[in-house]
């Protein structure tokens, strides 16, 4: 394998975990950030983001000599070896006004580095962005010797490192072959198959499969609806369809909605791309109204099972909240169903008590603003009406549910994740209420 010099910029999940694994894999990576404090912070080993592995890498990395950490886009464009060949746009593009794509980052890193890059050095986006975009870069840099290259990231938080390292594919979009070439072999290592393409395919490659992602959770939601409705089981379902190789089992599983930094921004920004090409893309806006919908239908599960009532009052009712991330393995709190869930729950008058792992209980999260966050589990039981349990935690199967049962008001547990054992919490006394079973 061919080393390469590499700029990262930005040094999020995707940035950081971009570098860090290419720094693994032998090359010599400089990762850049405007936050001086994270740099000086990542420069100590020390990382903020919860997703294993990663600090090890970090650490691993700079140990070498071939991880690196600078302020500022442009002072990673030339490091201790020399010029950066390929420089990696890894920032924020968060969802915008009506749903469009915020590429004011994108745009200016771009502005910042154009006359500072290589000649000959290839820019790659990393970030999720709309079809076209690479086009834009190309324009926004007037730089003939300078290329722009697609190579979208399929990441997902809780196992990002696991993901680059073994991934289902690489795609890489550019109207250069040698370009798209030089960025497919710094993966070459991984033996992953890959697929070359052009810019504006490998762009709609990232929507394409987050939204088709977020379809498949939201028809599972449905799916579940109506079997609560029938009498049928739908784990008993979900197994039985999952073994057909053409659907699969993963994301087969019923929850209170998908949410976190990708499958939302995505959704919206690819209905935007469907409006603009003057395409009604009626499957995808169902499968968010089906989305918005499973939110509330959590908040109606929570009212039925503490009062009895469709329409009963929620008004100061104690309801203990299990899980608040978006999903369990990360601290991330963007988009999070849970704190959808309990926004509603907050609009119809509840009190809210939560714990969660990843949050610690002094967190000042604007997310969690009406929530009161505790230390342990077994304070998030006391005196509640019901425990709802909103994140797949792996930890809350093992909690001591005879110690909550003893500290609630009422023994009522809604479990939107299908994650607890159902006799283990009836043995405990309490009344349980999960999706798609009766």
């Amino acid at each position: 394998m061919f080393a390469r010099r590499i700029a990262v910029i930005g040094t999020g999940y995707v940035g950081l975990t971009t570098g860090a694994c290419l720094a693994s894999l032998g090359h010599t990576v400089v990762c850049a950030d405007v936050d001086a404090d994270k740099v000086e912070r990542l420069r100590d080993g020390k990382v903020d983001i919860l997703e294993p592995r990663l600090d090890d890498l970090v650490a691993e990395g700079q140990a070498a000599g071939r991880l690196s950490f600078v302020v500022g886009a442009a002072n990673a464009l030339t490091g201790p070896a020399g010029a950066a060949e390929v420089v990696f746009l890894c920032v924020p593009t968060p969802m915008g006004v009506g749903g469009v794509a915020d590429l004011n980052a994108v745009q200016a890193v771009v502005e910042e580095v154009r006359d500072q890059l290589a000649p000959g050095c290839v820019v790659v986006n990393k970030s999720t962005v709309p079809v076209g975009t690479a086009q834009r870069i190309h324009e926004l840099l007037a730089r003939e010797d300078v290329t722009v290259v697609s190579n979208p990231e399929f990441l997902r938080e809780g196992s990002a490192v696991h993901d680059f390292l073994n991934p289902d594919r690489i795609v890489v979009g550019c109207d250069t072959q040698d370009a798209a070439e030089k960025v497919a072999a710094l993966y070459s290592r991984l033996g992953a198959p890959t697929v070359l393409t052009d810019a504006a395919s490998a762009e709609m490659v990232k929507y394409a499969a987050n939204c088709f992602l977020a379809m498949k959770l939201s028809y599972v939601n449905a799916l579940a609806e109506l079997c609560e409705r029938l009498g049928a089981d739908i784990g008993d379902v979900t197994e039985g369809i999952g073994y057909d190789h053409r659907i699969g089992q993963a994301f087969l599983t019923p929850g209170p909605g998908w949410g976190g930094s990708c499958l939302p921004k995505d959704t919206h920004a690819m209905l935007q791309v469907a409006d603009s090409a003057d395409f009604e893309f009626r499957l995808l806006r169902a499968t968010i109204e089906t989305n918005n919908r499973q939110r509330q239908r959590m908040v109606d599960k929570v009212r039925l099972a503490v009062t009895g009532s469709r329409t009963g009052s929620l008004s100061r009712v104690r309801i203990g909240m299990l899980g608040l991330t978006f999903k369990a393995g990360t601290d991330d709190l963007r988009d999070s169903p849970a704190l959808a869930v309990a926004a509603l729950l907050r609009q119809a008058g509840a009190e809210l008590i939560a714990y969660d792992p990843a949050v610690p209980s002094n967190s000042a999260a604007p997310e969690l603003a009406g929530v009161t966050v505790v230390d342990e589990p077994a304070m998030v039981a006391k005196d509640v009406e019901a425990l709802v349990l909103l994140t797949e935690w792996p930890e809350f199967r093992s909690l001591d549910w005879s110690e909550l049962a003893g500290a609630v008001r009422q023994r009522i547990v809604i479990d939107t994740r299908s994650l607890l054992d159902p006799d283990v919490l009836r043995r405990a006394g309490f009344a349980v209420h999960s999706l798609g079973r009766n």
